[in-house]
């Protein structure tokens, strides 16, 4: 389909046969695409991509801070309570609470964030995030006990709420087909980032026995939001965004920002905003409605369960437990310093793995990755469990051997799982519904958070179950539970414009039937109908 003429309803009178030409020429043009190619055509997207995908560098900053800080001696000084040894710790229960009161924050945030967006668009909201994040990081600075902190924790969820869905939408919006896998998990990236990012600070400030040493790190909170709120003011909104909003005209020239005139013609993009129109009236005609009650309806009800349980398998494969090495080297004995340092180089580890999903997603696909993922981190808890099991005193071995584990086990998730999750969440959807669908998704993701926040502390704190190792088990059991329905439900998305998944979740293809089923959203029936509401949603804009 790649070599089909051009036709372009630029200056002359538009027909159905024009759209849908059009609409099918910029479908096989992306499809056709390398990745290279598609760089030099939409670099500013790239660009603009990148720079609000910065928000999540914050959120993941802070999520890693205050699980890190549960490992800082001058923080559980502060606010913690004196063990019959000398230490300090906190209780597991404010444990708890601490990172529940995010979670909270960030379910409201998240659901207010959807409405908002839907509204004014993604860059208001997302700036109106911004400044709200600056104010409220002067709680965090200023806190003179736990419940100034848990304060601070649920209101900053509000506004990370945004930064969740926001940004891995907006990725999905303005790039084509061949950049979506790269823009999306560049998502999960920045997160890696902000946790890298926080642990290095915390282990350069280990030597300060006085309040700073937690006060600085928070502080640094407000370096972010200014950088982040001048790329936005540059960027264009989405154009799909605004093909949703009728205003198709403005649709064209934020597409135009967001491409080079050098590789990208003005028809290449008539046919693209064609190609939005199209795919905007097919998914009015299959499912009317951009609710959240919509999600829930019709064949956007199996696209929001795939959403929401990839993301939950976030959780489920026991990164609460794998990825909170810090705080767990401490429990078997290993000093802040060295525990610290084992946090940092998880991180870096991390980071390259999200870099080498960028490599591997493209040739294995998501659904292969996610099975792969979820089966390696499967047997390495089981193995953590096994070495839980015998005493820790007198060898430490077991702990060496336990963070090594550890450590493959954040590399594979960060290289399957974490990325491709976002890569999912972002596809899976119609583009109608996809603020929406990704709201309900990651707030499924912090409610199996809340389980896991109300789980994972007594696990391992001493005054607690005390498990150490041996909560491996329990992490085990609910990813196998994920494993097999990844197995059963999870569809190959990749390569698929987002109309031929409209088609196809339409047509209730079976999971393991995605990669080989056809589907041509651009005859029959269905395409003709979306045909003639394309041309006159143009027709009304043209007046």
């Amino acid at each position: 389909m790649a070599d089909i003429a051009p036709v372009s309803p630029i200056g002359g009178k538009t027909t159905m046969e024009d759209i849908s030409h059009d609409a099918e020429t910029a479908t096989a043009v992306e499809k056709s695409m390398g990745i290279w190619e598609a760089i030099r055509k939409y670099p500013k997207a790239v660009f603009f991509s990148f720079t609000l995908s910065l928000c999540v560098i914050m959120e993941g900053y802070d999520t890693a801070l205050l699980g890190s800080f549960y490992g800082l001696p001058q923080f559980n000084k502060r606010f913690g309570n004196q063990l019959p040894d000398g230490s300090y710790q906190l209780t597991s229960s404010w444990q708890s609470g601490l990172q529940n009161g995010t979670q909270v924050g960030q379910m409201l945030g998240l659901l207010f964030a959807g409405l908002l967006a839907d509204r004014f668009g993604y860059r208001k909201t997302l700036i109106g995030a911004l400044v709200m994040t600056i104010g409220l990081i002067f709680i965090f600075f200023f806190a003179q006990n736990i419940g100034m902190l848990f304060a601070a924790e649920m209101l900053c969820g509000l506004p990370w709420g945004a930064f969740q869905t926001l940004t891995t939408t907006y990725a999905a919006d303005v790039t084509p087909i061949p950049l979506r896998p790269l823009l999306t998990t560049y998502v999960n990236m920045c997160w890696v980032i902000g946790q890298f990012l926080a642990t290095g600070v915390l282990r350069g400030l280990l030597s300060r026995a006085d309040d700073w040493a937690w006060r600085i790190p928070y502080a640094i909170q407000w370096v972010f939001p200014p950088f982040i709120i001048v790329g936005i003011l540059f960027a264009p909104e989405s154009p799909i965004w605004l093909v949703r909003k009728g205003r198709i005209d403005e649709a064209r020239k934020a597409l135009r920002k967001l491409t080079t005139a050098a590789n990208m013609s003005e028809t290449e993009i008539e046919q693209t905003v064609s190609m939005y129109v199209h795919t905007n009236a097919l998914e009015k005609n299959l499912q009317e409605g951009t609710s959240y009650w919509d999600c829930l309806r019709g064949p956007n009800r199996r696209r929001t369960e795939i959403a929401c349980c990839v993301w939950v398998a976030q959780v489920a494969c026991g990164i609460w437990f794998g990825g909170n090495v810090v705080y767990f080297l401490e429990q078997a004995g290993f000093d802040p310093e060295k525990s610290f340092d084992f946090g940092v180089g998880e991180n870096a580890i991390a980071l390259v793995g999200t870099v080498a999903a960028w490599f591997v997603i493209p040739r294995l696909g998501r659904r292969t990755l996610f099975v792969s993922g979820l089966s390696i981190m499967l047997t390495i808890l089981l193995a953590v469990g096994f070495m839980g099991i015998p005493s820790i005193k007198g060898k430490p071995g077991l702990g060496w051997a336990s963070g090594a584990l550890m450590m493959i086990f954040v590399f594979s998730y960060d290289m399957t799982v974490g990325p491709v999750c976002y890569c999912l969440v972002a596809e899976v959807p119609s583009t109608r519904l996809r603020i929406k669908t990704v709201v309900l998704a990651r707030n499924a993701y912090l409610i199996a958070s809340l389980v896991a926040n109300f789980l994972n502390p007594p696990i391992l704190n001493p005054s607690a179950w005390n498990l150490r190792g041996k909560g491996g088990f329990i992490w085990a059991a609910f990813c196998f539970l994920m494993l097999a329905w990844t197995y059963f439900r999870l569809p190959e998305t990749t390569g698929r414009s987002a109309a031929e998944l409209d088609l196809l979740f339409e047509q209730s293809v079976p999971a393991r039937d995605f990669k080989k089923a056809t589907a041509d959203p651009f005859h029959g029936q269905e395409a003709e109908k979306a045909a003639e509401e394309a041309v006159a949603e143009l027709r009304v804009e043209k007046v």
